[in-house]
């Protein structure tokens, strides 16, 4: 399979092209950055899409990462990825950046828990505990750091995520010290590409994959409409 894989949602913009059949990238790109992630998503898949040499009808599906993370940053990822597999006639899949974190980590086969943590601010992060297969010990969730910092019961972990660094600090003395902490600003945007290869899109659509509501609300008071003028 091609499949064309996308990440917006936490300090990167990032895409490339995995060609399952050669086992690798055949073309990749990825700018750190906090915003900005709408400007320069089109043109960075751009390149990526020459670097790889083929047409997006080529492509055998899209992936993209559906969070958790920042609101408008997943928006634009998965406007980008759902506009390019409706205009492919291709299916679009959507993978968490929780699992993202996790899998470079789980396809080694150790024997330590791997944590995922994302910076959910407010003294809190998304997180989810897995173990060194792969199997499943805390559900994605959201929390304060102190009832992450739970999973210490499980083991010395591998921490990963944008958290790592922050759960790493905190982890309580009394317990088995983490054995790594791999702090990362995105995960790799080879292994959302191998994700989304392994994923069906029955199960995984390519739809946000909300863990709170976002921090941004609507007005109480609507807007007034065309049959209700302002005052002067």
């Amino acid at each position: 399979m091609l499949i064309l894989a996308i990440d917006t949602a936490l300090d990167a913009c990032a895409a490339g092209v995995l060609d399952t059949d050669a086992g690798k990238l055949i073309a990749q790109e990825s700018l750190v950055m906090k915003r900005g992630h709408a400007e320069a998503l089109m043109p960075l898949i751009g390149r990526v899409m020459k670097q790889a040499g083929t047409a997006f009808t080529s492509l055998d599906r899209i992936a993209v990462t559906t969070g958790p993370g920042s609101f408008t940053g997943l928006r634009v990822g998965l406007s980008a990825a759902r506009g390019i597999a409706l205009a492919a006639d291709k299916p679009a899949v959507g993978v968490t950046t929780l699992s993202a974190y996790a899998a470079p980590v789980v396809s080694e086969g150790g024997e330590q828990p791997v944590i995922s943590a994302i910076d959910a601010r407010h003294d809190q992060v998304y997180f989810q505990a897995v173990s060194g297969n792969g199997g499943s010990l805390i559900r994605p969730r959201v929390a304060p750091i102190d009832e992450a910092l739970g999973a210490s019961r499980f083991g010395a972990p591998w921490l990963v995520g944008n958290a790592a660094a922050i759960l790493g600090r905190r982890w309580p003395s009394d317990a088995p010290p983490p054995f790594k902490v791999d702090a990362q600003a995105a995960p790799d945007i080879a292994w959302v590409a191998w994700l989304g290869a392994a994923v069906s899109p029955n199960t995984a659509p390519a739809r946000p994959f909300y863990l709170r509501a976002p921090d941004a609300k609507l007005p109480k008071d609507p807007l007034p409409g065309p049959s209700q003028p302002t005052a002067s």
